[in-house]
């Protein structure tokens, strides 16, 4: 059983070696990563991962955060390398088998099962220090909602084919008839979005300006980001983020 996992960056080198060495340990056979443009140490990361055998990496410059283009063709890319199962994941995401490893999990499926569901819970920002995020950050929600009050929604892994297409957001997938869909909560998602103010801010700014200049998308589509930049542009950004901090004193 070969498990791959297609990741989109930019400007991600304060998660993404965790992100790597988490899902390596977890059984994941090799990671094919999209670099848009990161102008932080990502892509020498990522290089070093590379070197090792275990990264592909795709440069995409192109500016107008086309994610679903972009994964279904690392999606594609690994049912052509004979994958059996594709994780298609963000660098803020860790799946987390409720047994065993991920290799394990997904390796003791039945053949009817297409389609995985992993729900996601958001760890929240607590104070910075000195310390990593994943030493900070040991505080999640019980139930997650996105920045619109809606419910946060979950991400899909799915059995390798070379004419899946994998719809913006990673929600969906679309295409081939792959199997039943699994939504037994064998697989979670651990989801640290907001790290530092820096990172948070360099995320939305970016984000939002690259959905803004795709004129191709509904803007029903990323409308979360959308919002936030909305709210950077107001210049309240700062205070979303401190109203999401949670410390020791107000847990």
């Amino acid at each position: 059983m070969k498990l791959v996992m297609t990741l989109l960056v930019r400007d991600e080198q304060d998660i993404i070696a965790e992100h790597l060495d988490f899902h390596l340990a977890q059984g994941v056979d090799e990671v094919i990563v999209t670099d848009n443009g990161s102008e932080d140490a990502t892509l020498e990361i990522l290089r070093s991962y590379e070197a090792r055998g275990v990264v592909r990496i795709i440069l995409e410059p192109t500016d107008d955060y086309s994610q679903g283009r972009w994964v279904t063709r690392m999606a594609r890319m690994a049912a052509d390398d004979e994958a059996d199962w594709v994780i298609n994941s963000d660098a803020d995401e860790f799946w987390w088998p409720r047994s065993g490893s991920l290799a394990s999990t997904f390796a003791s499926l039945d053949g009817g099962t297409g389609v995985v569901v992993a729900r996601r819970t958001n760890f929240v920002p607590q104070p910075e220090d000195d310390r990593p995020f994943w030493e900070r950050m040991i505080v999640r929600e019980r139930e997650s909602l996105n920045p619109v009050g809606k419910p946060l929604p979950p991400k899909l892994a799915h059995r390798a084919h070379p004419e899946i297409t994998v719809v913006q957001g990673n929600h969906r997938v679309q295409g081939p008839d792959l199997g039943e869909r699994l939504d037994d909560g064998s697989v979670d998602i651990l989801h640290f979005p907001m790290r530092s103010y820096a990172q948070f801010e360099n995320k939305i700014v970016k984000g939002g300006q690259a959905y803004a200049r795709n004129r191709e998308l509904p803007e029903r589509i990323g409308r979360t980001w959308r919002r936030l930049y909305e709210v950077w542009e107001q210049g309240d950004l700062p205070a979303h983020y401190t109203d999401s901090v949670v410390s020791d004193s107000n847990r």
